[in-house]
């Protein structure tokens, strides 16, 4: 389905995509055009809280502001079939390491101290997509669904009931590391599918997650320097740190049972969850 929903897509923007290539699919399919130097971004709207078609204008906005976001080829989206497609410049990564999570935490630090975008956004939905996720067919055990379920509500009960720190306002929603890209010299912060309006310690908490799969304490140390505050001395870490947790299930859960690499990270995740004396480290999707 996603091949044909690309094709047509680049049929009605005259772009070329006989030579895609997918680069990456978790919430959003990703596409190399390579003739183009362009990126395809393909949503589906089983993804709760993604709001894919509003990325562009957020992007060109952010843009507007100076601020290194990526940008968007078109400044809209294409709506085809149940799904959203979005056109990107594309950044060549080849040979350079992901940026460091240093870089991150200053492009955080600049995002929050703008000024409040001219256009609404929506309030983020703490745990929505697990919600849906865990009503889907998967290799989940009733024991661990339930276990999911429980945990769920009342993390979200207690992300209603969070004292900011650093106020609400525009966050990205998604900002770990694998979301910046080089651009030559400079750093950019892209996939802006997640951007609400939002606590803004929530973007902050990827990064210190990120322990789970084996991220040194210098590099969150660095991270949290740039930044200008460690979100780890705030009350309210630990709900956001748990929530993060359980929000990494999700996408785990939609694809345990056509992926055996998959359900096998996802069992080994929960038992991790479930049992805090247990350090095993994390795997990332593939």
């Amino acid at each position: 389905m996603k091949p044909s929903v690309l094709a047509e897509a680049c049929r009605q923007v005259q772009l070329r995509c006989d030579d895609a290539r997918l680069l990456r699919a978790h919430s959003a399919s990703v596409y190399l055009l390579p003739t183009e130097r362009a990126v395809a971004r393909i949503s589906f709207p089983e993804h709760e809280g993604l709001r894919p078609e509003r990325s562009p204008a957020i992007a060109r906005w952010l843009l507007s502001q100076g601020y290194p976001a990526t940008e968007p080829l078109l400044d809209h989206a294409i709506e085809l079939d149940g799904a959203t497609v979005t056109f990107w410049v594309y950044y060549p990564q080849d040979a350079v390491d992901i940026p460091p999570a240093s870089k991150l935490g200053g492009l955080l630090r600049r995002l929050h101290a703008l000024p409040a975008p001219p256009f609404p956004l929506p309030e983020y939905q703490p745990l929505a997509g697990l919600g849906l996720a865990l009503d889907e067919p998967s290799t989940l055990s009733e024991d661990n669904r339930e276990w999911i379920r429980e945990r769920r509500e009342v993390l979200v009960d207690q992300y209603q009931r969070l004292d900011s720190y650093l106020g609400v306002g525009l966050v990205h929603g998604d900002a770990y590391t694998g979301n910046t890209l080089w651009d030559g010299d400079e750093v950019l912060l892209g996939d802006w599918d997640e951007a609400s309006i939002a606590p803004r310690e929530l973007d902050l908490i990827n990064v210190y997650q990120d322990i789970r799969y084996g991220t040194p304490e210098s590099e969150l140390s660095a991270f949290s320097e740039a930044y200008g505050w460690d979100a780890r001395d705030w009350p309210g870490f630990t709900t956001l740190r748990d929530m993060r947790d359980l929000h990494t299930l999700t996408g785990f859960i939609r694809r345990s049972l056509r992926d055996p690499f998959v359900a096998a990270e996802l069992q080994l995740r929960i038992e991790v969850l479930r049992n805090p004396d247990d350090r095993r480290l994390w795997s990332a999707a593939n």
